[in-house]
């Protein structure tokens, strides 16, 4: 038996992911895998902009909905979860789809984490309390004086990370973007086809406003509002975009109009830094969200001999 077949979708915010992942498994029999960091959350749903439940039901998705807020989860858990699917999904010959923005949870299904070794929980902590007197902000730009190719791909705010990038540095000697550029290299247990959906920066911005303004108008202040009651504003999941803005603002630590626009703006630069991480893979064929005839087509050729010799149900 050859790899596993697995098709990966990426692409920015906003792009259009889901409705051309949806369409694409609906047409072809395929089953979708989740590779969004927080759409793995419960209670997490309107500003993660999860598949609807009508998308759900038109295509079975997995890794969504998984586990509670205060549940710890990483690129490592993800790795190991998603290939238990694809292979559950590779018995019954079912093709996997996996469809998500995190460029490192799909770095670490394809490829595995290059750093799982490195942990120096006394560095970490050293690192902690430097942030407590001197601010992520010194952090960061000692990140940024140090690896300034790891320090461009993350948010000045992404706490987790850039700590992690300095404990990696500081533990090693080398640059975390030295170990990842090492790591491209490392045979993928698949057989994967690797899509991509861009769009032209002007339309990608005015879709990424224009679902920030509809995510409000759904409920998203009042569903943070309501993870509040019940969790700590220090989660994990409550730090990420779009929630930490939410959180601050509900702590009145800025006005309205002022959280909406940092929304906004922090979105455009998150969309900017996932093109930047995805670009930097030739592998990748680019398409834009309305090219479905183009994009079912490589996936019915991708997909025309699984590996046990049945082949994709064309519904």
């Amino acid at each position: 038996m050859g790899r596993i077949k697995v098709a990966i979708l990426v692409g920015p915010t906003a792009v259009g992911k889901t409705a051309v992942a949806v369409a694409a498994a609906q047409r072809l029999g395929a089953e979708i895998i989740n590779a969004d960091s927080i759409q793995v959350y419960r209670e997490l749903d309107i500003g993660t902009a999860k598949p609807s439940l009508a998308e759900r039901a038109r295509a079975p998705h997995h890794l969504v909905d998984i586990i509670n807020p205060d549940e710890p989860y990483d690129a490592a858990r993800y790795a190991r979860e998603a290939r238990e699917v694809i292979s559950r999904l590779a018995a019954r010959g079912v093709p996997p789809l996996v469809v998500g923005g995190t460029g490192l949870y799909i770095k670490a299904l394809l490829y595995g984490l290059f750093a799982d070794g490195v942990a120096r929980p006394d560095i970490r902590q050293r690192l902690r309390e430097e942030r407590r007197m001197l601010g992520l902000a010194a952090l960061y730009e000692r990140l940024r004086r140090a690896d300034p190719q790891t320090a461009s791909r993350l948010a000045p705010g992404d706490t987790y990370r850039i700590l992690r990038a300095l404990e990696v540095l500081e533990a090693t000697g080398r640059p975390l973007s030295a170990f990842l550029e090492e790591h491209r290299f490392r045979d993928c247990p698949y057989d994967p086809v690797k899509i991509g959906l861009i769009l032209p920066r002007p339309e990608l911005y005015a879709r990424i406003n224009q679902r920030v303004d509809l995510m409000l108008a759904a409920g998203w202040l009042e569903e943070v509002r309501g993870l509040l009651t019940r969790y700590g504003p220090d989660l994990k999941p409550l730090r990420s975009l779009g929630y930490r803005h939410l959180v601050a603002y509900l702590q009145g630590k800025a006005g309205w109009e002022e959280t909406v626009s940092h929304i906004k703006r922090d979105t455009r630069h998150y969309a900017k830094r996932q093109l930047t991480w995805f670009r930097a893979d030739p592998e990748i064929r680019w398409f834009q969200p309305h090219q479905m005839t183009e994009i079912i087509r490589l996936l019915e050729e991708f997909w025309q001999n699984l590996d046990n010799d049945r082949k994709v149900a064309v519904r």
